[in-house]
Protein backbone atom coordinates (compact mmCIF):
# COMPACT_ATOMS: atom_id res chain seq x y z
CA UNK A 1 0.00 0.00 0.00
CA UNK A 2 0.83 3.42 -0.11
CA UNK A 3 0.72 6.93 1.05
CA UNK A 4 -1.44 8.01 -1.48
CA UNK A 5 -4.15 5.57 -0.26
CA UNK A 6 -7.39 7.02 0.48
CA UNK A 7 -8.19 7.68 3.68
CA UNK A 8 -11.66 7.30 3.35
CA UNK A 9 -11.82 3.55 4.29
CA UNK A 10 -15.27 3.85 6.65
CA UNK A 11 -18.73 4.83 5.94
CA UNK A 12 -20.87 7.27 8.31
CA UNK A 13 -22.96 3.82 9.15
CA UNK A 14 -19.68 2.03 9.98
CA UNK A 15 -18.85 4.99 12.36
CA UNK A 16 -22.63 4.81 13.73
CA UNK A 17 -21.79 1.06 14.88
CA UNK A 18 -18.39 2.07 15.64
CA UNK A 19 -18.68 4.66 18.32
CA UNK A 20 -22.69 4.10 19.54
CA UNK A 21 -25.74 4.68 18.74
CA UNK A 22 -25.83 8.55 16.84
CA UNK A 23 -29.10 9.22 18.78
CA UNK A 24 -29.01 7.78 21.55
CA UNK A 25 -28.77 9.62 25.12
CA UNK A 26 -26.10 8.68 27.53
CA UNK A 27 -27.07 6.45 30.34
CA UNK A 28 -25.88 4.61 32.99
CA UNK A 29 -23.25 1.94 32.42
CA UNK A 30 -23.95 -1.95 33.44
CA UNK A 31 -22.31 -5.42 32.27
CA UNK A 32 -23.91 -5.23 28.96
CA UNK A 33 -23.41 -1.30 27.90
CA UNK A 34 -20.90 -0.80 25.35
CA UNK A 35 -17.17 -0.78 27.01
CA UNK A 36 -17.10 2.65 24.89
CA UNK A 37 -19.34 4.86 22.68
CA UNK A 38 -20.48 8.48 21.48
CA UNK A 39 -23.80 9.60 22.03
CA UNK A 40 -25.92 12.06 20.15
CA UNK A 41 -28.77 12.75 21.77
CA UNK A 42 -31.91 13.06 19.04
CA UNK A 43 -31.90 15.80 16.14
CA UNK A 44 -34.10 17.11 13.64
CA UNK A 45 -33.27 16.21 10.17
CA UNK A 46 -32.94 19.92 8.93
CA UNK A 47 -30.17 20.65 11.54
CA UNK A 48 -27.54 19.00 8.57
CA UNK A 49 -29.08 21.27 5.48
CA UNK A 50 -26.36 23.58 4.84
CA UNK A 51 -28.74 26.09 3.61
CA UNK A 52 -29.69 26.84 7.52
CA UNK A 53 -26.38 28.69 7.85
CA UNK A 54 -26.90 32.49 6.76
CA UNK A 55 -24.00 34.78 5.47
CA UNK A 56 -20.61 34.14 7.44
CA UNK A 57 -18.46 36.59 9.08
CA UNK A 58 -15.16 36.17 10.12
CA UNK A 59 -13.04 37.50 13.13
CA UNK A 60 -9.71 37.60 14.03
CA UNK A 61 -9.36 36.10 17.98
CA UNK A 62 -6.85 37.14 20.49
CA UNK A 63 -4.05 35.58 21.16
CA UNK A 64 -1.02 33.58 19.76
CA UNK A 65 -1.08 31.63 17.32
CA UNK A 66 -3.43 33.88 15.13
CA UNK A 67 -6.89 32.26 14.44
CA UNK A 68 -9.64 33.31 12.57
CA UNK A 69 -13.75 32.67 13.84
CA UNK A 70 -16.03 31.87 11.21
CA UNK A 71 -19.91 32.65 12.15
CA UNK A 72 -23.48 32.77 11.50
CA UNK A 73 -25.03 35.17 12.78
CA UNK A 74 -24.53 35.24 17.27
CA UNK A 75 -23.34 31.18 16.20
CA UNK A 76 -19.80 30.37 15.82
CA UNK A 77 -19.51 28.06 12.96
CA UNK A 78 -15.85 27.15 12.98
CA UNK A 79 -12.11 28.29 13.88
CA UNK A 80 -8.95 28.03 11.93
CA UNK A 81 -5.69 28.31 12.88
CA UNK A 82 -2.92 30.13 10.80
CA UNK A 83 -0.10 27.37 9.48
CA UNK A 84 -2.82 24.55 10.86
CA UNK A 85 -4.95 22.10 8.76
CA UNK A 86 -7.23 21.47 11.68
CA UNK A 87 -10.60 23.09 12.35
CA UNK A 88 -13.00 22.69 15.22
CA UNK A 89 -16.75 22.96 13.90
CA UNK A 90 -19.80 23.56 16.13
CA UNK A 91 -21.96 19.94 15.76
CA UNK A 92 -24.32 18.39 17.42
CA UNK A 93 -23.42 17.96 21.29
CA UNK A 94 -21.25 14.24 22.13
CA UNK A 95 -20.36 12.62 25.02
CA UNK A 96 -17.06 10.30 24.95
CA UNK A 97 -17.54 7.32 27.58
CA UNK A 98 -14.87 4.77 28.11
CA UNK A 99 -15.78 2.15 31.02
CA UNK A 100 -13.47 -1.04 32.10
CA UNK A 101 -11.92 -3.48 29.12
CA UNK A 102 -11.93 -7.26 29.37
CA UNK A 103 -8.70 -8.66 29.60
CA UNK A 104 -7.04 -12.05 30.52
CA UNK A 105 -4.17 -12.70 32.83
CA UNK A 106 -2.83 -16.00 32.24
CA UNK A 107 0.55 -14.93 33.41
CA UNK A 108 2.83 -15.97 30.17
CA UNK A 109 5.92 -13.83 31.65
CA UNK A 110 9.03 -14.50 33.04
CA UNK A 111 10.28 -11.57 35.97
CA UNK A 112 13.20 -9.89 36.13
CA UNK A 113 13.64 -12.14 39.39
CA UNK A 114 13.73 -15.49 37.55
CA UNK A 115 17.76 -16.02 38.55
CA UNK A 116 16.39 -16.42 42.03
CA UNK A 117 15.14 -19.66 43.54
CA UNK A 118 11.37 -19.92 43.36
CA UNK A 119 11.24 -19.60 47.49
CA UNK A 120 13.17 -15.99 46.96
CA UNK A 121 10.66 -14.51 44.11
CA UNK A 122 8.24 -12.27 45.26
CA UNK A 123 6.34 -10.96 42.46
CA UNK A 124 3.17 -11.13 39.89
CA UNK A 125 4.06 -8.20 37.94
CA UNK A 126 1.71 -6.60 35.37
CA UNK A 127 -1.68 -7.69 34.20
CA UNK A 128 -2.11 -7.33 30.68
CA UNK A 129 -4.70 -4.65 30.44
CA UNK A 130 -6.23 -4.85 33.73
CA UNK A 131 -3.04 -2.61 35.55
CA UNK A 132 -0.25 -4.24 37.91
CA UNK A 133 -0.89 -6.54 40.52
CA UNK A 134 -0.61 -5.98 44.27
CA UNK A 135 0.64 -8.96 46.51
CA UNK A 136 0.68 -8.91 50.44
CA UNK A 137 1.73 -11.24 52.83
CA UNK A 138 3.69 -12.31 55.65
CA UNK A 139 6.11 -12.93 53.77
CA UNK A 140 7.13 -11.05 49.95
CA UNK A 141 8.63 -14.21 48.42
CA UNK A 142 5.53 -16.66 48.97
CA UNK A 143 4.60 -14.72 45.70
CA UNK A 144 6.40 -15.83 42.40
CA UNK A 145 5.75 -15.95 38.73
CA UNK A 146 6.72 -18.57 35.95
CA UNK A 147 5.79 -18.74 33.00
CA UNK A 148 2.14 -19.75 32.65
CA UNK A 149 0.99 -19.44 36.60
CA UNK A 150 1.03 -17.39 39.31
CA UNK A 151 1.76 -19.10 43.22
CA UNK A 152 1.26 -18.09 46.45
CA UNK A 153 3.34 -19.90 49.07
CA UNK A 154 0.91 -20.82 52.33
CA UNK A 155 4.09 -21.51 54.61
CA UNK A 156 2.34 -20.31 57.83
CA UNK A 157 -1.07 -21.21 59.12
CA UNK A 158 -4.02 -18.97 59.95
CA UNK A 159 -2.23 -15.99 57.54
CA UNK A 160 -4.20 -14.87 54.50
CA UNK A 161 -2.46 -13.86 51.54
CA UNK A 162 -3.90 -11.59 49.00
CA UNK A 163 -3.25 -10.31 45.65
CA UNK A 164 -5.46 -7.61 44.23
CA UNK A 165 -5.23 -5.21 40.69
CA UNK A 166 -4.85 -1.66 41.49
CA UNK A 167 -8.06 -0.70 39.94
CA UNK A 168 -9.99 0.77 42.96
CA UNK A 169 -12.89 1.88 40.99
CA UNK A 170 -14.49 -1.27 39.99
CA UNK A 171 -18.13 -1.63 40.41
CA UNK A 172 -20.11 -4.28 38.88
CA UNK A 173 -17.81 -6.90 37.18
CA UNK A 174 -17.95 -10.94 35.73
CA UNK A 175 -14.73 -12.48 37.24
CA UNK A 176 -13.60 -15.84 36.98
CA UNK A 177 -10.25 -17.54 38.18
CA UNK A 178 -8.73 -20.80 37.93
CA UNK A 179 -6.23 -21.84 40.31
CA UNK A 180 -5.36 -25.48 42.18
CA UNK A 181 -3.71 -26.79 45.45
CA UNK A 182 -0.81 -28.81 45.08
CA UNK A 183 -1.91 -30.66 48.09
CA UNK A 184 -4.41 -31.81 50.08
CA UNK A 185 -4.52 -30.26 53.47
CA UNK A 186 -4.05 -32.33 56.67
CA UNK A 187 -4.85 -31.07 59.85
CA UNK A 188 -6.93 -28.28 58.84
CA UNK A 189 -8.59 -26.94 55.29
CA UNK A 190 -7.14 -24.46 52.98
CA UNK A 191 -9.11 -22.33 51.06
CA UNK A 192 -8.86 -19.93 47.74
CA UNK A 193 -11.08 -17.03 47.15
CA UNK A 194 -11.76 -14.72 44.61
CA UNK A 195 -12.00 -11.20 45.75
CA UNK A 196 -14.24 -8.43 44.89
CA UNK A 197 -15.41 -4.68 46.61
CA UNK A 198 -11.88 -4.97 47.83
CA UNK A 199 -10.83 -2.09 49.58
CA UNK A 200 -8.01 -3.53 51.80
CA UNK A 201 -7.37 -6.84 53.68
CA UNK A 202 -9.88 -5.92 56.25
CA UNK A 203 -12.50 -4.82 54.74
CA UNK A 204 -13.77 -7.19 51.13
CA UNK A 205 -16.41 -9.39 49.54
CA UNK A 206 -15.23 -12.97 48.40
CA UNK A 207 -16.34 -16.16 47.10
CA UNK A 208 -14.31 -18.76 48.63
CA UNK A 209 -13.72 -22.30 48.32
CA UNK A 210 -12.56 -24.36 50.93
CA UNK A 211 -10.44 -27.87 50.18
CA UNK A 212 -11.19 -30.09 53.22
CA UNK A 213 -8.93 -32.60 54.58
CA UNK A 214 -11.42 -35.28 52.99
CA UNK A 215 -10.85 -34.07 49.76
CA UNK A 216 -14.29 -32.14 49.47
CA UNK A 217 -15.01 -29.08 48.64
CA UNK A 218 -17.25 -26.41 49.65
CA UNK A 219 -18.12 -22.98 48.34
CA UNK A 220 -19.45 -19.97 50.48
CA UNK A 221 -19.79 -16.05 49.75
CA UNK A 222 -18.57 -13.88 52.63
CA UNK A 223 -17.73 -10.32 53.67
CA UNK A 224 -14.80 -9.11 55.99
CA UNK A 225 -15.71 -5.58 57.62
CA UNK A 226 -13.23 -4.51 59.96
CA UNK A 227 -12.19 -8.04 60.23
CA UNK A 228 -15.27 -9.41 61.21
CA UNK A 229 -16.10 -11.85 58.81
CA UNK A 230 -19.84 -12.62 57.71
CA UNK A 231 -21.25 -15.35 56.00
CA UNK A 232 -23.42 -14.31 53.28
CA UNK A 233 -24.11 -18.45 52.26
CA UNK A 234 -23.92 -21.37 53.88
CA UNK A 235 -21.41 -23.90 52.58
CA UNK A 236 -22.49 -25.76 49.92
CA UNK A 237 -20.51 -29.04 49.10
CA UNK A 238 -19.70 -28.89 45.40
CA UNK A 239 -17.76 -32.40 45.57
CA UNK A 240 -15.94 -35.31 47.19
CA UNK A 241 -12.54 -36.96 47.15
CA UNK A 242 -11.15 -34.20 45.07
CA UNK A 243 -7.38 -34.71 44.73
CA UNK A 244 -4.22 -32.46 44.70
CA UNK A 245 -3.49 -30.28 41.45
CA UNK A 246 -7.16 -30.21 40.21
CA UNK A 247 -7.89 -26.62 38.79
CA UNK A 248 -11.15 -25.28 40.00
CA UNK A 249 -13.15 -22.03 38.40
CA UNK A 250 -14.39 -19.36 40.46
CA UNK A 251 -17.04 -17.17 39.00
CA UNK A 252 -18.67 -14.25 40.44
CA UNK A 253 -21.32 -11.55 38.84
CA UNK A 254 -21.67 -8.61 40.76
CA UNK A 255 -24.78 -6.05 39.31
CA UNK A 256 -25.15 -3.40 41.39
CA UNK A 257 -26.20 -4.78 44.72
CA UNK A 258 -27.19 -8.25 43.43
CA UNK A 259 -24.60 -10.73 43.71
CA UNK A 260 -24.10 -14.59 42.22
CA UNK A 261 -21.29 -17.32 42.50
CA UNK A 262 -20.33 -20.14 41.01
CA UNK A 263 -17.44 -22.89 41.43
CA UNK A 264 -17.27 -25.84 39.19
CA UNK A 265 -14.19 -28.12 37.83
CA UNK A 266 -12.32 -26.36 35.29
CA UNK A 267 -12.62 -29.85 33.21
CA UNK A 268 -16.01 -30.02 33.26
CA UNK A 269 -19.05 -27.88 31.93
CA UNK A 270 -19.56 -24.58 33.75
CA UNK A 271 -22.79 -25.00 35.07
CA UNK A 272 -25.90 -23.38 34.50
CA UNK A 273 -27.26 -21.89 37.74
CA UNK A 274 -25.44 -19.76 40.17
CA UNK A 275 -24.49 -21.35 43.79
CA UNK A 276 -25.20 -18.60 45.34
CA UNK A 277 -27.70 -15.53 44.15
CA UNK A 278 -27.93 -12.41 46.97
CA UNK A 279 -27.97 -9.45 47.76
CA UNK A 280 -25.67 -6.95 50.01
CA UNK A 281 -24.57 -3.50 49.57
CA UNK A 282 -21.94 -2.61 51.98
CA UNK A 283 -19.02 -2.20 49.66
CA UNK A 284 -19.90 -0.54 46.35
CA UNK A 285 -16.55 -0.26 44.19
CA UNK A 286 -12.97 -1.81 45.16
CA UNK A 287 -10.61 -4.26 43.38
CA UNK A 288 -10.89 -7.63 41.87
CA UNK A 289 -8.06 -10.18 42.92
CA UNK A 290 -7.28 -13.34 44.98
CA UNK A 291 -7.04 -14.27 48.59
CA UNK A 292 -5.48 -17.88 49.86
CA UNK A 293 -5.36 -19.06 53.20
CA UNK A 294 -4.11 -21.96 55.45
CA UNK A 295 -6.50 -22.53 58.43
CA UNK A 296 -4.38 -22.73 61.56
CA UNK A 297 -3.59 -26.12 62.13
CA UNK A 298 -2.98 -27.31 59.16
CA UNK A 299 0.15 -29.73 59.08
CA UNK A 300 1.40 -30.33 55.70
CA UNK A 301 2.80 -26.64 54.54
CA UNK A 302 4.10 -25.85 52.76
CA UNK A 303 0.66 -25.81 50.52
CA UNK A 304 1.23 -23.81 47.43
CA UNK A 305 -2.13 -21.85 45.14
CA UNK A 306 -0.97 -21.97 41.45
CA UNK A 307 -3.08 -20.01 39.62
CA UNK A 308 -3.06 -20.41 35.86
CA UNK A 309 -5.91 -17.92 34.60
CA UNK A 310 -7.43 -14.76 35.84
CA UNK A 311 -10.35 -12.97 33.76
CA UNK A 312 -12.59 -10.04 34.03
CA UNK A 313 -15.11 -10.26 31.28
CA UNK A 314 -16.94 -7.08 32.30
CA UNK A 315 -16.42 -4.34 34.51
CA UNK A 316 -17.49 -1.00 35.13
CA UNK A 317 -16.30 1.69 36.58
CA UNK A 318 -18.65 3.76 39.62
CA UNK A 319 -17.41 6.91 37.66
CA UNK A 320 -16.07 5.89 33.65
CA UNK A 321 -14.66 9.02 32.36
CA UNK A 322 -16.32 11.10 29.98
CA UNK A 323 -16.27 14.30 27.84
CA UNK A 324 -19.37 16.09 26.85
CA UNK A 325 -18.94 18.96 24.33
CA UNK A 326 -20.54 20.22 20.45
CA UNK A 327 -16.60 20.61 19.21
CA UNK A 328 -15.96 18.80 16.08
CA UNK A 329 -12.34 18.68 14.56
CA UNK A 330 -11.69 18.35 10.44
CA UNK A 331 -8.95 18.52 8.13
CA UNK A 332 -8.57 21.67 5.63
CA UNK A 333 -6.70 20.07 2.24
CA UNK A 334 -3.56 22.40 2.88
CA UNK A 335 -2.56 24.73 6.02
CA UNK A 336 -4.72 27.71 6.66
CA UNK A 337 -2.78 30.88 5.34
CA UNK A 338 -5.05 33.29 7.22
CA UNK A 339 -7.21 34.69 4.50
CA UNK A 340 -10.72 33.66 4.14
CA UNK A 341 -11.88 33.18 0.54
CA UNK A 342 -15.02 31.00 -1.21
CA UNK A 343 -13.26 28.13 -1.65
CA UNK A 344 -12.87 28.35 2.20
CA UNK A 345 -16.76 29.14 2.68
CA UNK A 346 -18.03 26.25 0.27
CA UNK A 347 -15.88 23.61 2.76
CA UNK A 348 -16.67 25.05 5.49
CA UNK A 349 -20.46 24.88 4.57
CA UNK A 350 -19.56 21.42 3.59
CA UNK A 351 -18.69 20.38 7.06
CA UNK A 352 -21.46 21.95 8.79
CA UNK A 353 -24.23 19.70 7.11
CA UNK A 354 -22.02 16.77 7.29
CA UNK A 355 -22.41 14.04 9.69
CA UNK A 356 -18.76 11.56 8.32
CA UNK A 357 -16.63 11.04 11.04
CA UNK A 358 -14.10 13.78 11.91
CA UNK A 359 -10.93 13.12 13.80
CA UNK A 360 -12.33 12.68 17.26
CA UNK A 361 -14.62 9.80 16.08
CA UNK A 362 -12.02 7.80 14.47
CA UNK A 363 -10.09 8.02 17.53
CA UNK A 364 -13.12 7.04 19.48
CA UNK A 365 -13.00 4.06 17.29
CA UNK A 366 -9.86 2.12 18.80
CA UNK A 367 -11.28 2.24 22.35
CA UNK A 368 -11.94 -1.01 24.33
CA UNK A 369 -14.81 -2.54 23.02
CA UNK A 370 -14.63 -0.69 19.89
CA UNK A 371 -16.31 -3.25 17.09
CA UNK A 372 -14.42 -4.53 14.15
CA UNK A 373 -14.70 -2.70 10.65
CA UNK A 374 -13.25 -3.97 7.67
CA UNK A 375 -12.62 -1.89 4.68
CA UNK A 376 -14.25 -1.97 1.16
CA UNK A 377 -11.88 0.38 0.13
CA UNK A 378 -9.28 -0.80 -2.29
CA UNK A 379 -6.42 -1.32 -1.84
CA UNK A 380 -7.21 -2.39 1.63
CA UNK A 381 -10.17 -4.08 1.12
CA UNK A 382 -11.13 -6.74 3.88
CA UNK A 383 -8.39 -5.58 6.08
CA UNK A 384 -9.52 -3.97 9.58
CA UNK A 385 -9.40 -0.20 9.77
CA UNK A 386 -11.18 0.35 12.79
CA UNK A 387 -12.39 -1.30 16.29
CA UNK A 388 -10.44 -1.78 19.67
CA UNK A 389 -6.72 -1.62 19.29
CA UNK A 390 -4.06 -3.05 21.69
CA UNK A 391 -0.91 -1.45 22.13
CA UNK A 392 1.45 -4.02 21.60
CA UNK A 393 2.70 -7.47 21.85
CA UNK A 394 4.21 -8.71 25.46
CA UNK A 395 7.71 -9.05 25.91
CA UNK A 396 9.28 -12.11 28.05
CA UNK A 397 8.18 -9.96 31.42
CA UNK A 398 4.29 -9.19 29.84
CA UNK A 399 4.92 -5.81 28.94
CA UNK A 400 4.07 -4.41 25.90
CA UNK A 401 6.47 -3.50 23.04
CA UNK A 402 5.86 -0.24 20.97
CA UNK A 403 6.43 0.03 17.65
CA UNK A 404 2.73 -0.87 16.16
CA UNK A 405 2.42 1.89 13.40
CA UNK A 406 -0.98 2.00 11.76
CA UNK A 407 -0.05 0.07 8.80
CA UNK A 408 0.83 -2.81 11.07
CA UNK A 409 -2.77 -2.14 12.78
CA UNK A 410 -4.06 -3.59 9.15
CA UNK A 411 -1.59 -5.86 8.83
CA UNK A 412 -0.46 -4.49 5.44
CA UNK A 413 2.89 -3.45 4.14
CA UNK A 414 3.31 0.45 3.07
CA UNK A 415 5.30 2.49 0.83
CA UNK A 416 5.79 5.70 2.46
CA UNK A 417 6.73 9.21 0.50
CA UNK A 418 10.26 8.69 0.28
CA UNK A 419 9.84 5.72 -1.15
CA UNK A 420 10.56 3.73 1.68
CA UNK A 421 8.59 0.66 2.32
CA UNK A 422 8.00 -1.02 5.51
CA UNK A 423 6.46 -4.85 5.32
CA UNK A 424 3.44 -5.77 7.74
CA UNK A 425 4.19 -7.21 11.28
CA UNK A 426 1.96 -10.86 12.14
CA UNK A 427 2.38 -9.82 15.80
CA UNK A 428 1.57 -6.06 15.97
CA UNK A 429 -1.89 -7.01 14.02
CA UNK A 430 -4.30 -4.79 15.67
CA UNK A 431 -1.97 -2.99 17.64
CA UNK A 432 -1.15 0.74 17.72
CA UNK A 433 1.53 2.38 19.68
CA UNK A 434 1.21 5.68 21.06
CA UNK A 435 2.83 7.27 17.91
CA UNK A 436 0.70 4.96 15.81
CA UNK A 437 -2.09 5.50 16.86
CA UNK A 438 -1.98 9.60 16.21
CA UNK A 439 -0.88 8.50 13.06
CA UNK A 440 -3.67 6.32 12.42
CA UNK A 441 -5.97 9.28 13.31
CA UNK A 442 -4.68 11.86 11.34
CA UNK A 443 -2.34 9.85 9.05
CA UNK A 444 -4.66 7.20 7.57
CA UNK A 445 -8.37 8.24 8.17
CA UNK A 446 -7.87 11.96 8.32
CA UNK A 447 -5.54 12.49 5.01
CA UNK A 448 -2.50 13.94 6.69
CA UNK A 449 0.86 12.32 4.92
CA UNK A 450 3.03 10.17 7.22
CA UNK A 451 6.79 9.77 7.49
CA UNK A 452 8.65 6.59 7.58
CA UNK A 453 10.98 8.13 10.23
CA UNK A 454 12.31 11.21 11.56
CA UNK A 455 11.63 13.57 8.53
CA UNK A 456 12.67 16.89 9.01
CA UNK A 457 10.03 18.43 6.44
CA UNK A 458 7.47 19.53 8.44
CA UNK A 459 4.77 18.46 5.78
CA UNK A 460 4.40 14.73 7.15
CA UNK A 461 4.05 13.21 10.51
CA UNK A 462 7.19 11.82 11.83
CA UNK A 463 7.16 8.04 13.36
CA UNK A 464 7.91 9.04 16.65
CA UNK A 465 6.60 11.16 19.46
CA UNK A 466 10.31 12.63 20.08
CA UNK A 467 10.33 13.65 16.29
CA UNK A 468 6.64 15.14 16.33
CA UNK A 469 7.51 17.33 18.93
CA UNK A 470 10.30 19.33 16.50
CA UNK A 471 8.92 18.39 13.38
CA UNK A 472 4.77 17.25 12.46
CA UNK A 473 3.22 19.94 10.67
CA UNK A 474 1.24 22.37 12.07
CA UNK A 475 1.91 24.66 14.55
CA UNK A 476 2.96 24.76 17.92
CA UNK A 477 0.24 25.81 20.57
CA UNK A 478 2.92 26.15 23.55
CA UNK A 479 5.99 24.25 25.52
CA UNK A 480 7.13 23.75 28.69
CA UNK A 481 9.71 26.45 30.14
CA UNK A 482 11.88 23.71 31.02
CA UNK A 483 10.43 23.79 34.99
CA UNK A 484 6.65 24.41 34.66
CA UNK A 485 4.18 22.51 32.11
CA UNK A 486 2.60 24.69 29.35
CA UNK A 487 -0.74 26.60 30.09
CA UNK A 488 -1.49 25.79 26.93
CA UNK A 489 -4.33 28.60 26.59
CA UNK A 490 -5.33 28.01 23.02
CA UNK A 491 -5.64 24.31 23.59
CA UNK A 492 -8.50 23.11 21.28
CA UNK A 493 -9.85 19.34 20.61
CA UNK A 494 -7.71 17.40 18.24
CA UNK A 495 -4.22 19.17 19.52
CA UNK A 496 -1.69 16.74 20.19
CA UNK A 497 0.00 16.62 23.17
CA UNK A 498 3.07 15.56 23.76
CA UNK A 499 4.73 14.57 27.18
CA UNK A 500 7.99 13.71 28.58
CA UNK A 501 6.58 10.87 31.16
CA UNK A 502 9.41 8.85 31.66
CA UNK A 503 7.49 5.65 29.92
CA UNK A 504 11.06 3.71 29.11
CA UNK A 505 9.76 3.19 25.54
CA UNK A 506 13.00 4.64 24.41
CA UNK A 507 16.59 3.75 25.28
CA UNK A 508 18.11 6.95 25.15
CA UNK A 509 17.69 9.91 26.73
CA UNK A 510 14.85 11.84 25.23
CA UNK A 511 12.42 14.82 25.55
CA UNK A 512 9.52 13.63 24.94
CA UNK A 513 8.41 9.93 24.72
CA UNK A 514 4.58 9.74 24.56
CA UNK A 515 1.73 11.82 22.34
CA UNK A 516 -2.09 11.80 22.87
CA UNK A 517 -4.74 13.61 21.12
CA UNK A 518 -6.62 16.35 23.46
CA UNK A 519 -10.42 15.31 23.47
CA UNK A 520 -11.71 18.31 26.05
CA UNK A 521 -12.77 18.90 29.11
CA UNK A 522 -14.57 15.91 31.10
CA UNK A 523 -17.83 15.88 33.57
CA UNK A 524 -15.37 17.31 36.04
CA UNK A 525 -13.90 20.59 34.47
CA UNK A 526 -10.34 18.70 33.76
CA UNK A 527 -8.71 18.41 30.75
CA UNK A 528 -8.50 15.13 29.25
CA UNK A 529 -6.92 13.62 26.35
CA UNK A 530 -6.87 10.32 24.40
CA UNK A 531 -3.28 8.09 23.72
CA UNK A 532 -2.50 4.36 23.27
CA UNK A 533 -0.82 3.52 26.80
CA UNK A 534 1.30 0.08 27.97
CA UNK A 535 -0.97 -0.40 31.10
CA UNK A 536 -4.49 -0.27 29.47
CA UNK A 537 -3.05 -2.35 26.25
CA UNK A 538 -3.95 0.65 23.60
CA UNK A 539 -6.24 3.78 23.28
CA UNK A 540 -7.88 5.34 26.62
CA UNK A 541 -9.25 7.89 27.88
CA UNK A 542 -9.43 6.73 31.22
CA UNK A 543 -7.12 6.41 34.61
CA UNK A 544 -5.79 3.04 34.97
CA UNK A 545 -2.07 3.37 35.90
CA UNK A 546 -2.79 7.12 35.60
CA UNK A 547 -4.82 10.09 35.09
CA UNK A 548 -5.64 11.08 31.68
CA UNK A 549 -5.88 14.41 32.59
CA UNK A 550 -3.72 17.65 32.07
CA UNK A 551 -4.81 18.99 35.08
CA UNK A 552 -3.81 17.99 38.66
CA UNK A 553 -0.53 16.28 40.19
CA UNK A 554 -0.58 13.20 37.98
CA UNK A 555 2.20 12.19 36.07
CA UNK A 556 0.28 13.35 32.80
CA UNK A 557 -0.20 17.03 34.07
CA UNK A 558 3.02 17.19 35.47
CA UNK A 559 4.80 16.33 32.67
CA UNK A 560 2.68 17.58 29.21
CA UNK A 561 5.90 19.02 27.73
CA UNK A 562 4.03 20.73 24.02
CA UNK A 563 0.99 21.43 22.48
CA UNK A 564 0.76 20.79 18.34
CA UNK A 565 -1.55 21.85 16.24
CA UNK A 566 -1.78 19.90 12.58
Amino acid sequence: MSAAASPRTATATATATATGSPSASASAASLTSPRSSVTIRPLDPSYYTQVSLGPLTTSVLPGTPERMQVASGPTRVAVLTKGSRTVVLTGPERTFTEDKQSFLDDFQRTLPDQALPVADRKYWGTSPGGGSWSTLGPVDSDFSVVPGSATIALTTDYASRHASLRDDEITDVDVRAVARFDKVPTGQACSYALSFGYQDTHDNYRARLSFLTSGAVELRVEKEVADTVTQLTTATTLATAVPAGTNWTIRVRREGTRIQAKAWRTDSAEPAAWAADLTDSTFAKGRVGLRALANQGCTNLPVKLVVSSFRVDAATWQQPPSVTHDAWVRVLPAPFDGTWNSALEQIVRGWAGSPAPDALAYAAMFLPGAPAVTSEASPVAGKQVLGEAGYGYPDPQGYRYEGADFHEYMNVGWTFPDGTYTGPSGKQVGNLDCSGYARMVYGYHMGIPVAAGEDTSKTRIPRKSRHMVDYAPGVRIDQTDGTNPPAAQQLQPGDLVLFNADSGDDTVTVTVDHVGIYLGPDAAGKRRFLSSRKTGNGPTMSDLGGASLLDGTGTYAKKLHTVHRI
